[in-house]
């Protein structure tokens, strides 16, 4: 039953993380980024459908890390550099971008399987338990952002940062605890291969890079919104 339940919120949210992105976008260039997300989505379906990043017979571990790092850093690429695609991105409120994380209060998800013993500690409870806290301040932090709350720079960046690292915690835990490295670690009879099966396997290898895109936008924002920064002092 979780896993039906799963495959449905997952699929619902990765198409909002999504929309974020592509609602701002011109109408001229909605259809190609929309069609990109679309087969890198594909992609995603496939690999887990066959266990492309399975430990026993699929790439294991290394295949998983760069399903992961792959899109980050090509999306960092197309994203960061100075173009239409940028400019657009551009218009995003601060505030949106910090609210979206909201959905990751689906952590619980892996909490949830972990106590059903098919995923292991610590891998599970810190990536689940981490996520529901930032998914849960999200929108408290948005607020402040929105409003220009006393110290909403501070509060953004302290919660920015944990967020960036909890994705890089449950990457990191995820990974050392796959079966059959001998540096592995984990529950006994559990391990994290269960994230590279459907859905669960949209967690890493879809929404994380998205998401993780969106904690450096909000980096690159705050920088830019700082009073003695020479972008706002020249548009001052």
């Amino acid at each position: 039953m979780i896993d039906l339940i799963g495959a449905t919120v997952l699929g619902a949210v990765s198409v909002l993380v999504v929309f974020a992105y592509v609602i701002v976008l011109p109408a001229s260039m909605r259809g190609r980024i929309a069609s990109a997300f679309a087969i890198w989505f594909a992609l995603v379906i496939a690999c887990g459908a066959t266990g492309a990043f399975g430990a026993v017979r699929g790439m294991g571990p290394a295949g998983m890390g760069i399903a992961v790092m792959l899109p980050l850093v090509a999306l960092s690429y197309f994203v960061m550099r100075a173009g239409p695609l940028n400019e657009a991105l551009q218009t995003i409120p601060l505030p949106a971008l910090i609210g979206v994380h909201a959905v990751r209060l689906l952590g619980g998800f892996l909490v949830l399987l972990y106590l059903q013993g098919r995923l292991p500690a610590p891998f599970a409870p810190a990536a689940g338990w981490g996520d529901v806290l930032i998914g849960a301040t999200a929108l408290p932090v948005a607020y402040l952002a929105a409003t220009r709350a006393p110290a909403w720079r501070i509060a953004t960046l302290l919660w920015n940062t944990l967020g960036l690292l909890d994705l890089v915690d449950a990457i990191a835990l995820g990974v050392a605890s796959s079966p059959g490295l001998p540096f592995g670690h984990g529950t006994p009879g559990a391990s994290s291969d269960l994230m590279t099966t459907l859905p669960w396997i949209l967690i890493p290898c879809f929404n994380v890079p998205l998401l993780a895109l969106q904690h450096l936008m909000i980096f690159r924002r705050l920088w830019h919104s700082l009073p003695e920064h020479p972008v706002v002092a020249r548009q001052g």
